[in-house]
């Protein structure tokens, strides 16, 4: 036996002889397949070599408790889906529940891995059951799973929003049934394309979704229509984010999946579920249907009420000319006295009028003429009475006017420069002139101081 490699009194080991000491153990240990319950991850399966590396996991809560790597060779990988498609309706695929049966194998070279030998579509069965009831359950504890069934249908739902596949069998049923009726209602459609199964659809459909629901004014209904690929790839009608998104929408939403065999958690949130985008556009045409039948019908109740209305009417027309006839003589003896008494009253009442009026003529014009009268008296009594007050007024004034003239002639004999100088004041001259600032005199300027008796000559010094 070859020694070993040592390092501080410890054996050394090589990468292999770990590995190899692994796999007998595990091989030792692990001696039969098992049957073992796993999340698909990723489902990692090559269609070149038909074989299959599935990462499985175990989830607590949503964290990963355990992840492990598998493999499922091409000739199982073929029978294991061909059963679980037929069985579950499904292909295997991500994100699914399992229960496989495996061997658990260690190879020094690739490590550990779960060898997949089967896998019992019906516990996935079951667990897509699981999860469908906790989808339902979960719309009404939040109460919107009766939201969009609760929406009042339009009467005429003429303009339809629809998500389809424009090439699918499905969306060509539903258009040439509805454009094509016998009736010739006409409707607008929008095509919002979206692939309509698989997980892809969830997105696909939610996201469409959204759009019409920024345009709720253009539209009247929602259709969802498929048709042609049978009941495969059909769990993502189940899924709570599709669901909700259909429940809770505020236009009413019309589903024809095809899905014959169960029907799924959106259709029963949906206003309306059919079988076939056909069936969904008969739907459509059948309310404009109902629609004209009830017009029709209230026309014919129009028309029967009128004519009905149009018979008693002549009928009454007849009475009352039957009615006419017979009275009318009479009445016209009537109006004929009544208008002879009526003139005679107005010839009357005339002359009365007439005799009442010119009394009253009369007296208004005796009562003018005395007022005239008293108003000319007044007015010549003020006229003598002025002309009796005018001369005294005019003398008055006079003496006034006299007595203002004579106060002004004294103000100006005392204001006189005589009087002003006789009262000690003198004034004096240079040329001719009164000199009131020193300043302006000059040496040797010859100056007059004039008093009220004489005056004196001066000259300036300085």
């Amino acid at each position: 036996m070859q020694d070993r490699e040592t390092f501080n009194n410890h054996t050394v080991y090589s990468l292999s002889d770990v590995a190899m000491s692994l796999h007998r153990i595990i091989e030792r240990t692990y001696t039969r397949p098992y049957y073992i319950k796993a999340e698909i991850l990723k489902l990692n399966y090559y269609p070149y070599s038909g074989h299959c590396y599935p990462e499985l996991v175990e989830r607590e809560g949503n964290t990963i408790k355990t992840e492990m790597r598998a493999v499922i060779w091409s000739a199982n990988f073929k029978d294991i889906n061909r059963r679980f498609l037929q069985i579950t309706g499904e292909p295997l695929k991500e994100n699914i529940r399992i229960l496989c049966l495996a061997t658990i194998q260690f190879s020094p070279k690739h490590g550990l891995a779960l060898h997949i030998e089967d896998v019992e579509p019906t516990y996935t069965l079951g667990e897509m059951v699981r999860n469908r009831q906790e989808v339902i359950d979960r719309l009404k504890k939040e109460k919107i799973f009766d939201l969009n069934r609760e929406l009042t249908m339009p009467l005429l739902p003429k303009r339809v929003a629809v998500i389809s596949v424009e090439t699918s069998k499905g969306y060509s049923d539903f258009m040439q049934t509805l454009q094509q009726n016998e009736y010739g209602y006409r409707f607008h459609t929008e095509l919002f394309p979206s692939i309509l199964q698989g997980e892809k659809a969830i997105t696909g459909i939610t996201g469409q979704l959204e759009k019409i629901g920024k345009r709720t004014d253009e539209f009247d209904v929602v259709v969802i229509v498929r048709g042609g690929g049978g009941d495969v790839g059909m769990s993502c009608y189940d899924d709570y984010e599709l669901t909700r998104a259909v429940a809770s929408f505020p236009l009413p939403v019309l589903t024809g999946i095809g899905h014959s065999t169960n029907q799924s958690v959106t259709d029963m949130v949906a206003h309306a579920s059919f079988i076939t985008p056909t069936d969904v556009a008969f739907s459509l045409v059948a309310a404009f249907r109902r629609f004209d039948e009830q017009l029709g019908d209230l026309m014919s109740r129009i028309v029967q009420r009128a004519q009905l209305t149009l018979a008693e009417t002549g009928q009454e027309l007849v009475r009352a000319e039957t009615a006419l006839q017979y009275k009318l003589p009479k009445l016209l003896d009537e109006h004929r006295n009544r208008l002879a008494e009526t003139y005679k009253e107005l010839v009357f009442k005339s002359k009365e009028m007439l005799i009442n009026q010119h009394f009253q003529l009369k007296s208004l014009s005796q009562d003018l003429e005395k007022e005239m009268q008293l108003h000319l008296q007044g007015a010549k009594r003020q006229l003598s009475d002025f002309e009796e007050r005018l001369p005294r007024a005019s003398q008055m004034l006079l003496r006034k006017r006299l007595d203002e003239c004579a106060f002004l002639d004294e103000k100006l004999r005392l204001l006189s420069p005589e009087n002003i100088l006789k009262r000690g004041y003198s004034i004096t001259l240079k040329d001719g002139r009164a000199v009131t600032q020193a300043s302006a005199l000059q040496p040797g300027d010859q100056l007059v101081t004039r008093f009220y008796e004489g005056e004196v000559v001066s000259t300036v010094e300085s």
